[in-house]
């Protein structure tokens, strides 16, 4: 049994004439320790894969197991980051790790929360804003905030929900080597959803195609056999990162053109028609 397993998993929104399938039958196998990144078009389902792991929403068919157990819903055993930060903009840093910290390990002293809260946010190099609020601080500080906090709570799991894309290119660049550097230090089992192939192949051991909806399912994978740490200039000459990069994105590619072709072909043609011509009224 892998350490983290989706089994024949499908989810649906709506109902009746107005029911949309999102995903459909999709069976992903992660080995403790491994990092890997799925990746798909906007609008394919890659939150709702991930919201489905956290247990924030629940299959219409199959389930999902961590470590063994079926989730029921979310738990401390899986950290996750999202896209927008989340944090309370009241809280200074330290409290906003602080609070998931308390939340988490009830039964630790006011001391021991406080020298683990400094720990993790020193992890991601904000010890010297760790009494700044969000607003305080840049986009790139906020995202790392909400990663010292996922950290902090010991997860089994770490769900990155797209947590770069809205951070601009050098930012970006940056807390991908961040993320890189804190993986390597103790090997959480992270999955990444991510719409861009170059920052797959910078982070992960495996990279999956998430497939264009309706009924979106998980493509062939790509094993990014490519040594750690990814220096990001000399990826540029490296044989192996072209091909793969050429591969994932002539599939992700085709795989979109063939799902076009599905769609116009359930197209309807409607008729040409005209307004009928209203005769003017005539007064007495």
């Amino acid at each position: 049994m892998a350490f983290l397993e989706l089994n024949n998993v499908s989810k649906s929104y709506g109902t009746g004439s107005d029911k949309v399938e999102v995903l459909k039958d999709i069976n992903l196998k992660v080995e403790e320790g491994e990092f890997i990144c799925i990746i798909g078009f906007s609008g394919t389902g890659k939150t709702t894969l991930v919201n489905l792991i956290e247990g924030l929403i629940f299959p219409d068919q199959g389930e999902v197991r961590v470590d063994g157990a079926k989730v029921t819903g979310p738990g401390p055993d899986r950290g996750i980051v999202f896209q927008n930060y989340s944090l309370l903009p009241w809280l200074s840093v330290r409290n906003n790790v602080g609070l998931a910290v308390k939340e988490v390990f009830k039964k630790w002293t006011k001391k021991k929360i406080k020298s683990h809260t400094e720990e993790f946010v020193g992890k991601v190099k904000l010890s010297p804003a760790i009494d700044k609020r969000p607003a305080e601080l840049s986009g790139g500080m906020r995202q790392r905030v909400s990663v010292a906090r996922a950290l902090s709570t010991a997860p089994k799991v770490m769900l990155l929900d797209e947590p770069l894309s809205a951070l601009d290119a050098l930012t970006r660049s940056d807390l991908q080597d961040e993320i890189t550097r804190i993986w390597l230090e103790d090997k959480k089992t992270v999955v990444m959803i991510t719409n861009s192939v170059d920052e797959g192949l910078i982070l992960a051991d495996r990279i999956i195609p998430l497939t264009t909806g309706p009924g979106a399912t998980l493509g062939p994978e790509f094993k990014v056999n490519i040594e750690r740490p990814r220096d990001k200039k000399e990826l540029n000459n490296n044989e192996e990162y072209k091909r793969l990069r050429n591969e994932i994105t002539k599939y992700m590619i085709e795989a979109n053109d063939e799902m076009k072709k599905k769609s116009s072909a359930n197209e309807f043609i409607l008729p040409n028609l005209k307004p009928k011509p209203i005769k003017p009224m005539r007064f007495a």
